[in-house]
């Protein structure tokens, strides 16, 4: 059944103009009255409706059930992912969505090559906001992967974060299976460095901030690699997949 995010109140008995970007779709791939659609907001639950009315350019549904039902790892996860290259950060999103990442930070540190002003970082944001949502409606996820403005990875490392603060580094010493097996679940943020990797003095500053580094063993994860393993192994060990 084909899904969308509306961001809107939904409710049954619920006659709906759907956007236009959503009619459009609705138009290319040739739904017609009376055809069943999944509809979600991110408040929580999803909703089934019907069409009503389909156009080039309008479309209508009426809501008819809901269901509550959720597609979320049993612990959140927050990605501190620093700015890879090129259209990479798209796919990171998009499969970080997929797996049911919470939330995301984009970080810049020292090796990034990308560097945003704040005009481009206004229209990257948008751009990557528009990814996540369209993961969430592929996915079957029902609420939305928050997507942060960037930041310096110095200014991340001074604001609080919630529970456990992992360094992926090929550096560390201690094994992320281990550890994953050691812990119990709880609220994780992942913090992935560029192509290249963090400095050493990134690295121990985010040690001093209260990151624990752990590896993934003797290989090197690229950054668009580097995060999704890490969720994987967790939602593994910790349940989730």
């Amino acid at each position: 059944m084909p899904r969308f995010h509306l961001s809107m109140p939904l409710a049954i008995g619920q006659l709906v103009d759907l956007p236009p970007e959503v009619a459009h779709h609705i138009h290319v791939v040739r739904l017609a009255p009376g055809d069943l659609l999944t509809l979600f907001n991110g408040d929580g639950g999803q909703y089934e409706a019907v069409l009503t009315e389909v156009g080039k350019k309008r479309a209508t549904a009426e809501v008819r059930t809901f269901d509550a039902r959720e597609a979320e790892l049993p612990f959140p996860v927050t990605l501190a992912q620093a700015l890879p290259e090129g259209t990479k950060m798209d796919w990171i999103i998009e499969k970080a969505v997929e797996l049911g990442v919470a939330a995301v930070q984009p970080i810049a540190a020292r090796r990034c090559v990308v560097r945003l002003s704040a005009e481009r970082a206004e229209k990257k944001l948008e751009h990557w906001r528009g990814v996540a949502v369209a993961a969430a409606e592929q996915s079957g996820r029902n609420q939305l992967t928050a997507i942060a403005e960037p930041m310096n990875l110095r200014d991340w490392l001074a604001a609080p974060a919630e529970g456990t603060r992992l360094l992926l580094s090929p550096r560390a010493e201690a094994s992320l299976a281990v550890w994953a097996r050691d812990n119990a679940a709880h609220p994780v943020t992942l913090l992935i460095g560029p192509e290249g990797g963090l400095t050493e003095e990134e690295e121990d500053e985010a040690r001093r901030a209260g990151a624990v580094a752990v590896s993934m063993g003797p290989r090197i994860l690229r950054t668009e690699t580097a995060a999704l393993a890490v969720v994987a192994v967790l939602a593994a060990q910790w349940g989730g997949m």
